[in-house]
């Protein structure tokens, strides 16, 4: 399963904070079907994320996406992320906690 899912802030966070919850894995642990992480799923979910940032006019922020218990490379992300994002001019933070 892939997708995207927006929430707009409400008065107690702000109304203009928008956060998108990306479906790009499968569970949270490696068995014998591999990795959780989907990197497709991830990819098809920046593109739409990619959309709307446009359409607002927004700047993007988050973690190393699918790099934690997915068990993502980042070396595989980032490429997903400057395709999708950056490349469409739009502005990415990425926290890097720990690396």
């Amino acid at each position: 399963m892939s997708g995207i899912r927006y929430v707009r802030g409400d008065a107690t966070v702000e109304p203009y904070v928008w956060v998108a919850n990306m479906i790009g894995q499968r569970g949270t642990r490696t068995g014998s079907k591999g990795l959780p992480m989907r990197y497709e799923a991830i990819d098809t979910a920046l593109g739409t994320l990619a959309e709307r940032a446009v359409e607002l006019g927004a700047s993007v922020h988050m973690p190393r996406i699918g790099c934690g218990l997915a068990g993502g490379k980042w070396s595989r992300v980032e490429p997903l992320i400057e395709e999708r994002l950056i490349r469409r001019g739009i502005q990415v933070t990425v926290y890097d906690q720990g690396h």
